[in-house]
């Protein structure tokens, strides 16, 4: 049993939130703890608030972290748009390794998200061209095609003017008190314009706000066929866990 575990980290702009998961099942194998982060935590401080999440589990065995930027070499962290700009250089797996005393994989969180829809959620078995987005702080992003998910940084698009996110978040919806219907016609026009370069068959839309998908999915107007994760605010912890499985 104990090589089908792994301690799955979610890091998000408000929060993170971690658990250990079976990664043949994709199941939880504890209620997750979550960490709120009310202000940006430097990587000192992120690295703490990790182990913490790990001794509250008892953990001394492999760690994986979704980490909401790019990450090239599966360790070096390239872009922190709403976390601590000292994140920016900073090789994650070092870091969070060190701090926990466990060995650390590390990988976007979207393209964690996309691991976990693809494998046990929403995508499973789909073998066409899948568009993950995850709605919250920022938008999150990733392609799957043939099983394999590609890390996308969507959210940074310029559009109208602005990074894409800085509009169609759901952190915009809550922070500009937008009715779900002006912010789901805003929503479906940026996921048009996304569709029109890359042509989908299906988008998965993840994130705490999918639980109430049924308030703004009826604004999107998608040409693909459009589904809520079935992880929900999970998949970032679950496919945290399985992404260990691929770097051994």
């Amino acid at each position: 049993m104990s090589g089908m575990k792994a301690l799955g980290i979610d890091i998000g702009g408000s929060a993170l939130k971690g658990a250990p998961v079976n990664t043949r099942t994709g199941r939880l194998l504890a209620d997750r703890l979550r960490i709120a982060t009310p202000e940006p935590l430097s990587p000192l401080q992120m690295s703490r608030a990790v182990a913490r999440i790990a001794r509250h589990f008892h953990w001394r065995g492999p760690i994986g972290i979704g980490f909401p930027g790019a990450i090239e070499g599966g360790c070096r962290i390239m872009t922190s748009a709403n976390l601590h700009p000292k994140f920016v250089g900073v090789d994650g797996r070092k870091l969070f390794g060190r701090a926990t005393g466990c060995p650390v994989s590390m990988i976007n969180d979207a393209a964690a998200a996309a691991e976990a829809e693809m494998r046990f959620g929403a995508g499973r078995g789909f073998m066409g061209k899948t568009l993950l987005l995850t709605l919250g702080t920022g938008v999150g992003s990733a392609l799957a095609y043939q099983g394999v998910v590609v890390p996308l940084e969507l959210g940074h698009l310029p559009w109208r003017g602005r990074d894409a996110e800085d509009l169609v978040a759901a952190s915009v919806r809550e922070n500009q008190d937008l009715s779900w219907k002006k912010w789901g016609l805003r929503l479906g026009a940026f996921i048009q314009t996304l569709e029109s370069v890359l042509w989908p068959e299906l988008i998965i839309v993840g994130g705490g706000v999918s639980s109430k998908h049924e308030k703004f999915f009826k604004y999107l107007g998608t040409r693909a066929r459009l589904v809520p994760a079935e992880f929900l605010n999970q998949a970032g912890i679950v496919g945290a866990a399985i992404w260990t499985l691929s770097t051994k």
